[in-house]
């Protein structure tokens, strides 16, 4: 009998345009394709066509390519399946339709929960990568006093957002997009000081959390928040 493959956290990828041979570097614990972050092993499936500056505007076109890859994961032994860009939301009830596990695509996922977690007093931020591209409708909320208590921030002009956009992507010192989003965290805390809690949306931003907490006092969620709660119930 064959081996059952091991459980694993799956990630539908973004394009890299990385060569088949190459060999990344191991990614830093925290991070959301490190498997130390949660203790299982990562596996990861590029989305076919998936290139950033087409996932984060929305390119609906993508979903069967979404599906696809989720499949693959699942066929791989993925136990739970993410994916690396928050913006991937628009396509979370078809890939969780067509796969019999878990799907938590986006920590956007979390705002309806931390919303209520909150005192009705307080307000919920949400840092995303684009603010421009994110719409209501993926923010999970439609009761206009519910939203009333969203406030939206982005680093849609760091380092980051740049070179996310070229093909291929060069990579980014986590050094500099921690600058971006620690600035961009204090601008929103000071135009909003009743905010209670920070949600980042991009998946290149957990390595941030530490530095959002120690600056703001608040706590801070992202896309490993969530992926270590959704493992936690099934494996």
């Amino acid at each position: 009998m064959a081996p059952q493959p091991q459980r694993s956290l799956g990630i539908l990828n973004l394009e890299r345009g990385e060569a088949p041979d190459a060999m990344p570097a191991a990614p830093p614990h925290g991070c959301l394709m490190s498997s130390t972050t949660y203790g299982v092993p990562v596996i990861a499936e590029a989305v076919e066509g998936a290139w950033a500056d087409l996932v984060v505007p929305g390119a609906p076109e993508l979903e069967p390519a979404c599906i696809a890859a989720a499949k693959r994961l699942v066929e791989r032994g993925a136990a739970v399946i993410t994916a690396n860009c928050g913006y991937f939301i628009r396509h979370q009830a078809a890939v969780a339709a067509a796969v019999n596990v878990p799907v938590v695509t986006s920590s956007l996922l979390l705002l309806p929960t931390l919303l209520n977690q909150l005192p009705p007093r307080s307000k919920l931020a949400v840092l995303v990568a684009q603010p421009k591209h994110l719409t209501d409708d993926m923010l999970g909320i439609t009761d206009p006093s519910a939203r009333s208590r969203v406030v939206v921030g982005g680093i849609e002009d760091s380092v980051l957002v740049r070179n996310e956009n070229m093909r291929p992507p060069p990579p980014t010192d986590p050094a500099d997009t921690e600058k971006d989003v620690v600035a961009s965290v204090q601008a929103l805390h000071k135009a909003h000081p009743d905010i209670g809690a920070f949600l980042l949306e991009c998946t290149a931003m957990p390595l941030t959390a530490p530095a959002v907490r120690r600056v703001t006092g608040l706590p801070a969620y992202d896309i490993t928040t969530l992926c270590r709660m959704t493992l936690a119930s099934v494996a």
